[in-house]
């Protein structure tokens, strides 16, 4: 049995390179990137800055453990909590965003002393045992349970039943600022701000699962900005390196001087922290962001537009957009990229994931919005 075999959903396209927002496969055909894999490349792919910091760091030191100072170590962390909200003064790297939510669970319940978790319906916070017991779908855990014990699920954005479920006894609360993988979920306005409220009413630490809404992709540098919010331990991954395997955990004072001893092997190694370092300063002096807000609007306008009534909703932030279908998003997914050289992912049976890199501009964003409206809105495609 190959490694290939474990691989769900794989797909018949082989990819041998990237530029910016495109992927070109191994017959030389180019795709616009419209899914970033999952948020990954927030530069898009191959980026100069990335590129030349991870070729001169590994030329120079490849790796070392975390015990040995390292200077781009020591810069990663520098930029990465510099761009983290106000009282998320200490960090931790790690591997993905699986290992990020794991270390926060473990972290939130050392620091208090109290063991149960409260996350939402609907939610994905990763694959490995404590993360999984966070996530909502079935399908995800039925196979490995019985699973990491005491986890409530409430409706997500429902924040009388968010207080109702939080007591005591409650470890953290996890969520999503806006849930990815379950729908491209946008809470209603205050949701979060009461999360802040009952997890400080009961003195439990507020984790935000920031794994695919950060690095700019919202319009801000975290999709808890737009609200306003601060968690006490923020976690991220997917586009922290730009394509490269890292996550982090950011985290208030108390949740670092309460936490038990954790720790992994690779954590911040050198090349992984010159991608960081290089990522994020991009982001951040190149306002990225910014330019995120400025085109994602642009595109949410131009799909209203062009799909009409064959799109329930499109909703989002930023360039995380989800258009809600009135069919399959697989099938519409496949065609776009067999039809239209145009990548994008599901989130869910009838949601189609728009995360494309932040770098893309409006002649992108048409080429998309056409793409989308010749599947599902021919009709009224023909007539514009």
């Amino acid at each position: 049995m190959s490694d290939h075999d474990f691989v769900s959903g794989s797909k018949p396209i082989g990819i041998e390179s990237g530029e910016g927002p495109y992927l070109y496969s191994t017959d030389g055909t180019e795709y616009l990137d419209a899914g970033a894999s999952f948020a990954c490349t927030p530069l898009g792919h191959s980026h100069p800055a990335v590129v030349d910091a991870v070729q001169e760091q590994v030329s120079e030191l490849t790796f070392v453990d975390s015990s040995f100072p390292v200077q781009s170590r020591e810069d990663a962390y520098a930029a990465f909590v510099a761009s983290a909200l106000d009282g998320l003064n200490q960090a931790w790297f790690c591997n993905s965003g699986t290992e990020a939510n794991e270390a926060a669970l473990k972290f939130a319940r050392s620091a208090t002393g109290e063991s149960k978790i409260v996350a939402a319906t609907r939610s994905f916070h990763g694959r490995t045992m404590g993360s999984l017991a966070a996530t909502w779908k079935d399908k995800y855990k039925e196979p490995y349970e019985p699973l990491a014990g005491d986890v409530e699920f409430v409706p997500y954005g429902d924040g009388e039943k968010l207080a109702a479920a939080v007591d005591d006894e409650t470890a953290a609360v996890i969520l999503e600022p806006i849930q990815g993988e379950g729908g491209i979920n946008v809470p209603p306005a205050g949701y979060l701000e009461t999360a802040r409220e009952v997890a400080d009413d009961a003195g439990a630490a507020l984790v935000f699962d920031e794994v695919q809404t950060g690095m700019g992709r919202t319009g801000e540098m975290w999709a808890c900005q737009n609200a306003g919010v601060t968690p006490d331990v923020l976690t991220t991954a997917k586009g922290l390196g730009n394509g490269l395997p890292v996550g982090a955990v950011a985290v208030r004072d108390w949740i670092a001087d309460g936490a038990a001893s954790h720790n992994a092997t690779f954590s911040g190694g050198p090349v992984v922290s010159a991608a960081v370092h290089a990522t994020v300063s991009t982001l951040v002096e190149e306002e990225w962001p910014a330019h995120a807000a400025e085109i994602g609007g642009y595109l949410v306008d131009e799909l209203e537009a062009a799909l009409g009534d064959e799109a329930r909703e499109v909703r989002g932030g930023g360039l995380l957009v989800g258009v809600e279908l009135k069919r399959g998003a697989n099938r519409v997914a496949r065609d776009l990229a067999m039809n239209h050289q145009v990548l994008a992912l599901p989130a869910g049976r009838t949601v189609l994931r728009l995360l494309p890199p932040l770098v893309i501009e409006e002649a992108h964003a048409d080429r998309l919005v056409d793409a989308l409206a010749d599947i599902v809105a021919p009709e009224a495609d023909a007539k514009t």
